[in-house]
Parts: structure tokens; sequence; C-alpha cells
């Protein structure tokens, strides 16, 4: 086995160098919410299934970012996986200068989770209720594990992605399935 020396320590130093590389990896869309006297969304594709029993998944947030706070101080969360049209939403809730609180969920059509309340963005591939169930230190993010209290699924809709920063959509093949 042979190791790539393509990648020197000092590129691993340069944020734009390895940002690029980790776009390198596609994934999925969601807007994670919490709920409460002060709402709040950001778009994250830092998201993930854990463990089925428990059913867990995690989000990793930035620990500059304003849901960071959101999170550390609420027993609850919610994720919606984004849909391949939904690229509005995505980048209505990327906007760092969109109004926050409930201002921000005028003019998105969104719906309480029926567990816990916290908005769920609507015509999504998947939504969680999730309750908060431990967090990790990930160097200049956290690591925010849930337990899945909730979940809803359309599986007759594509979802949107993400590949080398710029938001995507699976072809379909003449058959009208994925590719």
């Amino acid at each position: 086995m042979t190791i790539d020396q393509s990648v020197t320590p000092l590129q691993l130093h340069d944020t734009k160098a390895l940002r690029r590389a980790f776009g390198e990896f596609a994934t999925g869309v969601t807007v994670v919410t919490t709920g409460g006297s002060a709402p709040h969304a950001m778009t994250a594709n830092s998201f993930a299934s854990v463990s089925l029993d428990p059913p867990l998944v995690l989000v990793c947030i930035d620990r500059a970012a304003v849901m960071h706070q959101c999170l550390s101080m609420t027993a609850f969360f919610g994720v919606s996986v984004l849909a391949a049209d939904q690229e509005s939403e995505a980048r209505h809730f990327a906007n760092r200068y969109r109004a926050l609180g409930a201002a921000q969920f005028e003019g998105v059509d969104w719906l309480p989770g029926e567990v816990t309340g916290v908005p769920l963005i609507a015509g999504t591939v998947a939504r969680f209720e999730c309750e908060l169930w431990r967090t990790y230190d990930g160097g200049d993010h956290t690591i925010f594990i849930g337990k899945v209290l909730s979940m809803e699924q359309q599986t007759d809709r594509q979802g949107l992605l993400v590949y080398r920063g710029q938001f995507q959509e699976l072809a379909a093949d003449p058959r009208g399935v994925p590719a």
C-alpha cells in the first residue's frame, strides 16, 4: 500500500484548500431548527445517521454560529432534509443577514413538529424531531447527537445535494430512475 504524498502538512492549514478538498464529498442539504421563544434555523450539510438502536443522528455546528448557542441551550431540535426544488430555502437559512427569531420563518412553508413543536420545513424528503442526547468536541465545531423522536419521509422526491460548494440534483435516467 502506498500513501499519496500530494498533500503536504502545510496545505492542511490552508482552510480554503481544505474546504475545497472536503467539498469533493457530495452531501445532502438540511435545515437544522430549534424552537421555543426564540426559534432559529440554519442550513447545514454536516448531518449523518449514527445509530438505528437507539435511533441517533448528528449535526456538526461551528462554535461561532448562532445555532451553536441555540442548540447548547435547548433539549430538542429538528432536521429537515431538503428536496431538490428547495434551493431557495437552503440559501435563505444560509444567509447570515436574514432576520433572526420567528421572523426568519416568514415566507417559508413550515410546520411545528408533532412531538416537540420545533419548526420543520414543509415539502422536504425527510424530517426528524430530536432530543439532544450527547455533545462532543469537534475542534472548531461541536458534534450534537440527537435521539430521533419522530420522523417523516417522502419517497417520491429527490434530495438536494451540495458538491464542490454548489447545489446539485441527482440526474434521472430515461426510465425515470435516479442515476
